[in-house]
Parts: C-alpha cells; sequence; structure tokens
C-alpha cells in the first residue's frame, strides 16, 4: 500500500452532492512516502510471481533488470504512470470497498508509452444482487495542475455516458480470465453484455497528482459538473513534485539491485 496516512494530512469537504478530500505530503514525511511508494511501484509493472520466478530461476541482477526493464525512462511517462498508481492504490485503500482488480501497467506497450483507454476502474460487487458497481476513474498527474487539465479529465470521464467504456471493461475480464479470477471476469461480462450497466451504479473519481494546490481546482471541477453521476474528486499535492517522482523510481531502482 502506498501508506497515505503515514505521510499525508487530509481534509475531505463536501461539494454540494459531491465529496472533494485533499491529500498533502508533509515535507518531513517525503522521505517516508518515498520509500513506502517505491516499495509498491514494481508490482504494477509485474507480477510478485514473475519477478520472484527471475530471482528463483536467474539469480539478483537479472530480476533487478527485468525490473529496471520495464519502468519508464521519460519524466513525463514516470509523472503519469505515478499518478494512475496512486488512484490505483486510492481506491484499494480508502474508497469504501471499490477495488482496481487489475494492475493495468503491467499490459503497457512499451515502457515510454502511455496507456490508451480509462485510466482505472474500480469494481465493488454487491453482496446480495452481485451486481457490479464502479468506480470509472481520471488520473491526472502534473507539476502544476490547471482548469484545463481538469476540464480533460472531466471530458475522459463523461465519454460512454458517462460509464466505464465496454473495451476497457473487456480488456479487465480477458486480464482476469488469464489470471484464473473466473467469477470475478464472469460478473464484468454479464455486465457489459447481458444486464447492461445503470448510470446509478456508476461513480467518478478524478484524482490529481500536483506539486500546487488542487482544492480550489477540485472543487470548482465538482461544482460545474451538472451530470446525475456521483463525483469523487481527490487531490494528492506533493512539493517537489518532479524531484520526488525522479527520487521514488532512483528508489525502485535502487531497492531492486539490493533486493
Amino acid at each position: 500500500m502506498a501508506q497515505f496516512n503515514d505521510w499525508c494530512l487530509s481534509a475531505d469537504e463536501p461539494v454540494g452532492n459531491h465529496h472533494r478530500r485533499v491529500l498533502t505530503g508533509q515535507i518531513a514525511q517525503l522521505p517516508a512516502g518515498i520509500q513506502a511508494t517505491a516499495a509498491i511501484v514494481p508490482s504494477h509493472y509485474a507480477s510478485e510471481e514473475q519477478v520472484a520466478r527471475a530471482l528463483a530461476r536467474l539469480g539478483k541482477p537479472a530480476a533487478a533488470a527485468l525490473i529496471q526493464g520495464k519502468l519508464p525512462t521519460t519524466k513525463a511517462i514516470r509523472s503519469g504512470d505515478l499518478g494512475e498508481i496512486y488512484a490505483t492504490e486510492w481506491i484499494d485503500s480508502h474508497s469504501g470497498g471499490y477495488r482496481a482488480p487489475i494492475k493495468r501497467l503491467r499490459w503497457k506497450d512499451h515502457r515510454n508509452m502511455a496507456m490508451r483507454g480509462d485510466d482505472v476502474i474500480g469494481i465493488l460487487q454487491d453482496a446480495q444482487t452481485q451486481r457490479l458497481h464502479f468506480l470509472k476513474t481520471e488520473a491526472k498527474s502534473r507539476v502544476a495542475l490547471t482548469a484545463q487539465v481538469l476540464t480533460e479529465a472531466r471530458a475522459g470521464l463523461d465519454k460512454d455516458g458517462g460509464l466505464p467504456s465496454a473495451h476497457a471493461l473487456s480488456f479487465i475480464s480477458a486480464r482476469l480470465l488469464e489470471l484464473n479470477n473466473l467469477p470475478l471476469a464472469d460478473a464484468i461480462d454479464d455486465a457489459l453484455l447481458k444486464h447492461g450497466i445503470p448510470l446509478q451504479n456508476v461513480r467518478h473519481l478524478l484524482f490529481t497528482f500536483s506539486g500546487n494546490a488542487p482544492d480550489a481546482l477540485l472543487t470548482a471541477s465538482l461544482q460545474a459538473y451538472p451530470g446525475p453521476v456521483n463525483q469523487w474528486g481527490v487531490g494528492l499535492r506533493v512539493e517537489g513534485h518532479a524531484a520526488f517522482i525522479g527520487a521514488v523510481y532512483d528508489r525502485v531502482i535502487a531497492n531492486a539491485n539490493n533486493a
């Protein structure tokens, strides 16, 4: 887990019927944030089983090379990937029961390319009806967050009538089949192909990771939303955004070589 509570202050505020949370990395605790983040980054690019197998068969240098070979090297892609990783970790730990069923970055075409499609989709299965509820997520990472970036995120959330895209759900279902999680793969296929997805079973998460304060920008974005879908705006602020990201990936590489 990214252990946000260990290195960030959290502030919640309702915005109409929607909800805003701002996580602010505490300067004195940023080394702990770098350490906690570096610990979870590798599993977003390669499964624990793949790394463990390389370690057992080929030794530490090969396992380190496997991890390092999957990490992006450009600042822009590292920034975008880390925004998506944080959104995934926040969903799994703090969303009240939604889970991101796959770590999507494991299936990147190339380490220095961004992935297409919905950034992250959280899924919650109703224990009684077995029907699925979806948390459609757009993650944006910027040194300086702007209203324009949030407008782009809103456009992504509003695509496909506000629903998770069929392409993104089919991708998740196919990966879950490969991972032998047949019940959830079947439930996604049922939602997609049999029952349909009612809009009331969807929430939106606008997740930002930035060097500047997201408070006013997130509030304005939530206030401006005219549609029926319940909105969550979550902003993670870390001063020295670019240096922090560089330090995280440096630590990941150092950890892999010293494992």
